[in-house]
């Protein structure tokens, strides 16, 4: 057994809270605030981004591996941005033909 498997994931649990503290504060964020919709949306837009980064950093482990590490960021990017293109053209498709009619 190596001494890397007796220590506690503290990495794990930071980021578990985290993104505990990240959803709180989008939720506070909505319902104690009197922003306006825009600037709400913007904050919570950020909460989210800056928690995707924690998943993807602290819980996927991407930047492991000195050869996997780029390809895997490569792989994510890539991934977004298929996402990105699938529910923007699925609302740009549903808006365009609603508009149509």
């Amino acid at each position: 057994m190596s001494a890397k498997s007796n220590h506690f994931p503290w990495n794990l649990l930071i980021g578990f809270l985290l993104s505990i503290a990240l959803t709180l504060l989008a939720v506070f964020v909505k319902f104690y605030t009197d922003f306006s919709s825009l600037v709400i949306l913007w904050i919570i837009g950020a909460f989210a981004i800056f928690q995707a980064l924690i998943q993807l950093f602290m819980f996927m482990h991407v930047t492991e591996g000195k050869e996997g590490g780029v390809i895997n960021i490569v792989n994510i990017v890539y991934s977004v941005f298929l996402a990105l293109v699938i529910v923007f053209g699925s609302i740009w498709v549903l808006t365009s033909g609603h508009a149509a009619h």
